[in-house]
């Protein structure tokens, strides 16, 4: 085996060099965009190594008109099958039957045709099942708000190696981010997920709770995170990536070290002030983006019980006041996202389930 190559860097040299020859020589007025984006580690260029024991090898999708793809698909795959090498720059080109969860192993072989991963889409299929929407209608605020996150990130990470459609750029372009008014209501309900449990860092750890205290911290860093993910209008990572994600980002360098901070504090008091450095630094960001009239940068006492906290329903509070659209106006609860209510990467992959979502909002 040679030695690592990104995943992302493997599938495009894979088209360029091997694949696009092929369509180009059996089907040289067939137009076709080709890109690697959607699932997997490499899209996001997170893979190592060790990635490459499930999914991952020579692999992109290879994008035709609906026409197209209804005409010449079949063929299509049958004369790469036939016709592309059995590796590339040390890796199988060829790959297993999927197993019961649909993972697909790289699976060496030096004769007959190569069980390849070139999948062949459409841009409305490819989007209808991995985001479950037809990205040329129009967007509602609850698509935006029943789509998952991680997903968002899916198809506008990765890279596009060739858009012979002049469509599939423009596609990911629409999902670039929220629009504003999505954006803000997410920011809103964010703050308020901060002040949920905000006091109760303390009053666990005064009752000599250490335990509750380190729990409600730690679910504080999570929201912290991603509140520090939408002010920096980006989509956040699922969980396995959350950590990588966040340190991309440019707040980072500030953030981290209060973060790490108060998930390794022995007390309360200590989990509490470290919390504190995190809570100003947040404001101080959200003051910086000038999205709302100014607010309080310091902690200050909760009703006199001795808690030191931000009072992020003020945030949210002041969030909302700004928020003009019809789209936010007419929900029915004001639950933010699938994501900021869902704890479950397996719902959130599912498109099904998160469409049946849309009921709490419609």
């Amino acid at each position: 085996m040679s030695d690592f190559i990104p995943g992302l860097a493997l599938a495009e040299a894979f088209y360029r060099e091997v694949a696009r020859p092929i369509i180009e020589a059996h089907f040289p007025r067939l137009k076709h965009s080709a890109a690697l984006l959607g699932w997997g580690s490499e899209v996001l260029g997170y893979d190592d190594a060790q990635s490459t024991d499930h999914s991952w090898g020579p692999r992109f999708y290879l994008f035709l008109s609906e026409a197209d793809r209804e005409q010449h698909a079949k063929s299509l795959c049958r004369a790469l099958a036939e016709h592309l090498p059995h590796d590339f720059r040390g890796y199988p080109t060829g790959f297993g039957l999927p197993d019961e969860i649909g993972v697909r192993l790289a699976q060496q072989s030096d004769t007959g045709e190569v069980a390849h991963a070139i999948d062949c889409e459409s841009i409305e299929s490819f989007f209808g099942w991995y985001l479950g929407c037809d990205p040329r209608s129009d967007v509602t605020t609850v698509d935006w708000l029943t789509f998952s996150e991680h997903k968002l990130l899916g198809v506008t990470s990765g890279g596009v190696f060739h858009d012979g459609l002049n469509e599939l750029e423009a596609a990911r372009r629409k999902f670039s981010y929220y629009p504003e008014d999505v954006w803000m209501f997410l920011l809103a309900r964010q703050w308020g997920k901060l002040s949920e449990n905000e006091a109760f860092v303390g009053r666990c750890g005064a009752t000599g709770d250490e335990l509750g205290s380190a729990v409600i911290a730690a679910r504080q860093v999570k929201i912290l995170m991603g509140l520090c993910f939408l002010m920096e209008r980006r989509y956040a990572p699922y969980g396995k990536w959350l950590g990588r994600g966040f340190g991309e980002l440019q707040c980072a360098a500030e953030m981290t070290p209060a973060l790490h901070s108060v998930l390794s504090a022995p007390s309360w008091k200590e989990r509490e002030a470290h919390l504190a450095a995190a809570y100003e630094a947040a404001a101080r960001r959200h003051n910086a983006l000038g999205i709302t009239r100014p607010m309080p940068e310091n902690v200050s006492d909760y009703h006199g019980r001795g808690y030191m906290v931000i009072h992020a329903d003020e945030f949210m509070t002041a969030l909302r006041e700004n928020i003009r659209s019809e789209g936010i106006f007419k929900l029915k609860h004001h639950v933010g996202s699938v994501n900021q209510f869902v704890d479950s990467t397996d719902l959130l992959s599912k498109v099904e389930l998160c469409r049946t979502l849309r009921a709490l909002y419609e």
